[in-house]
């Protein structure tokens, strides 16, 4: 790297770091003080014999007493405030050479983990025992929240402030590296939330270091943004750039989700998330890496070719599915729900054309959202009912299970898991997980104060919780209720059966699979049907989150049959399997239609003479 402490073959320790603020800058390791020689555009270097992996060390800056954290660390042991560790990254013993990565347009299905509430042990040994339920599932890719070091003893991740050191909250860098190379020998890739749209707000020690890291030239909502393209901000680039490639070549992640990327502002010729990703890339050498974004306006020149103006990441996240189809399940157009009607014609734009706002106006934000987008290919849109912004944001972090009826939420269910897109679950989604997802970080008084202000000012926008009492941010009791209990996985055996066999529909049915494409109907409200138009076969899934529907006639070419062939059910929603009451076909014996309510249903078509 650039910058940081590097253990040389013959032994010793170069250490280099870039602090054009301060007049003098002193290293300390192991409580022994070295001279750094001065470089051009206010880099220090200094090469120590006695050094070696685990020298604890640190800068002090401006003649102070105390020493600082190397703003490049690799392992804060002590936490943000404490002194950095030497790590040898070339230590541990990878077993995954033949590896090829992770390809977008492979077919993924991704899963969001918080490693501190995954398992109640909440560290990355403990995570890592449970993939193999994640790979019998179904889960190809696994995206880890953040994991930057941060101040407390819990947290989102969100308020990292050492981007390069794995937070010690869950083990060891090894242990990391240990998860990393587990899930590869079970066929899983494994990427990485990282956020380069702020810092956090205790324990960032970089503005010491230079004043040019932070910038107040952009509103942000997190303090003040990240300098990309102001003044002395090339250091800066490179500090993010060489990260995103770090985590990628010494720990081997499959690639990275970058978070809240509207608020990453960059007026340079070539933005910055262009530059990260590209770097991760070349780090990654043939391996492939899968680079997705967090969006909310959920701007198509993400994911577009580098040549055409474009970014070049992979994917990013359809906020507006989620919104869609939250409201079809809760029946609530609450805050920035209020966009969204959860109709029928709504889920199947989101089917057929991919993001609902492409540049119309939002009456939420009151102002257009989105730009044109149609031409995407689907696995570039990243799909969910949950995630850990969502969840939370019910207040009470309450599941999709606890919001609405079971039977609409396995339709919806089928509708993620079986349509167009990259589908991602939260943890535990796959096994009806009752227990919530709430916001708890752990910051000294006066933050913590500011903290629970702020969340509650955020919950507020949704009138119907905003007089409600929520669980306090601050209190470990709150993070303790949030890690998952996984005995619900044995007794919510309908979940995981209703997931595993989606995932395998999803992967082995010959036009689900494989190349096709698709067209959609609108058939009531509440239903509509999609049509896969494969290599010589079709299937037909019909969608049902309300009440049945039967009318006397059906004038819609889309449920015609491909000559000399009819539609045979293959998959249902009721089946008695997931807890419903049920698999009736919707088509009749004597060819008339009756879509069943809250059902969703997978028809296949097979020759008259095998119907």
């Amino acid at each position: 790297m650039p910058i940081g402490a590097e253990p040389q073959p013959a032994g010793g320790v170069h250490f280099r770091v870039w602090a054009p603020l301060p007049e003098s800058v002193v290293l300390m390791v192991d409580g022994v003080e070295h001279e750094l020689a001065v470089e051009d555009g206010g880099y220090r270097s200094a090469f120590v014999p006695e050094a070696r992996p685990g020298s604890r060390y640190g800068f002090r800056l401006g003649g102070g007493p105390t020493p600082l954290p190397d703003p490049a660390s690799r392992h804060q042991p002590d936490g943000p405030h404490g002194l950095s560790a030497v790590v040898d990254p070339a230590a541990y013993r990878w077993s995954d050479d033949a590896w090829p990565g992770v390809r977008g347009e492979d077919g993924h299905v991704v899963y969001e983990m918080h490693v501190g509430t995954f398992t109640p042990e909440g560290t990355y040994a403990a995570a890592a025992a449970k993939l193999p339920l994640l790979k019998d599932v179904g889960i190809t890719v696994v995206e880890l929240m953040p994991v930057a070091e941060f101040c407390g003893r819990f947290g989102w991740g969100y308020d990292g402030v050492d981007l390069f050191a794995p937070t010690r909250l869950y083990g060891t860098p090894d242990d990391l590296r240990a998860f990393v190379d587990t899930a590869h020998r079970l066929g899983l890739g494994v990427i990485l939330d990282v956020v380069y749209n702020h810092f956090g707000p205790d324990g960032n020690y970089l503005p010491c270091f230079s004043d040019t890291y932070l910038t107040d030239r952009y509103p942000n909502e997190w303090g003040d943004a990240i300098n990309f393209d102001g003044p002395g901000s090339a250091p800066v680039r490179e500090f993010v750039r060489e990260n995103a490639a770090y985590w990628v070549r010494e720990f081997h992640l499959d690639g990275l989700r970058l978070d809240a990327t509207q608020q990453i502002f960059d007026a340079s010729p070539t933005h910055i998330v262009a530059e990260l990703t590209a770097a991760a890339r070349v780090a990654a050498g043939r391996r492939h890496v899968f680079v997705v974004a967090e969006n909310e306006p959920q701007e198509a020149r993400l994911v577009r070719p580098v040549e055409e103006g474009g970014y070049g990441l992979d994917g990013v996240w359809h906020e507006d599915l989620h919104h869609t189809a939250h409201v079809a399940l809760t029946g609530r157009a609450e805050a920035y729900y209020s966009d969204y009607t959860g109709s029928a014609r709504e889920l199947l734009a989101c089917v057929k054309h991919g993001f609902l706002y492409q540049g119309q106006r939002s009456a939420w934000q009151k102002k257009p959202r989105g730009m044109p987008a149609l031409d995407l290919a689907p696995h570039r849109r990243i799909t969910f009912l949950e995630n850990h912004d969502q969840v939370a944001n019910s207040a009470f972090g309450l599941r999709l299970v606890d919001l609405g009826d079971r039977a609409r939420l396995r339709v919806l269910t089928a509708l993620l898991l079986l349509g167009p897109g990259t589908p991602m679950l939260f943890q535990g989604q796959e096994f009806a997980a009752t227990t919530p997802f709430l916001y708890f970080a752990d910051h000294k008084p006066d933050l913590a104060t500011a903290v629970e202000t702020g969340r509650r000012e955020f919950i507020s926008q949704f009138p119907s919780v905003a007089a409600v009492e929520t669980d306090r941010p601050g209190l470990e009791a709150t993070f303790r209720k949030c890690a998952l209990d996984w005995s619900e996985r044995d007794r919510h055996a309908w979940a995981v059966a209703l997931h595993r066999d989606l995932l395998t529909l999803r992967r082995t049915d010959p036009v689900l699979a494989g190349p096709h494409r698709l067209d959609g109907a609108v058939l009531s409200d509440e239903a509509f049907l999609v049509r896969f138009f494969g290599a010589g076969d079709e299937r037909l899934l019909i969608v049902n989150t309300g009440r049945e529907v039967a009318w006397r006639i059906w004038p819609e070419p889309l449920l015609a049959p491909p000559a000399d062939r009819t539609w045979r059910l293959v998959w249902s929603s009721e089946d008695p399997a997931y807890g419903g009451e049920g698999a009736v076909s919707p088509l009749a014996a004597d060819g008339s239609w009756r879509f069943p309510g809250r059902t969703a249903a997978l028809l296949a078509a097979v020759p008259d003479s095998a119907a």
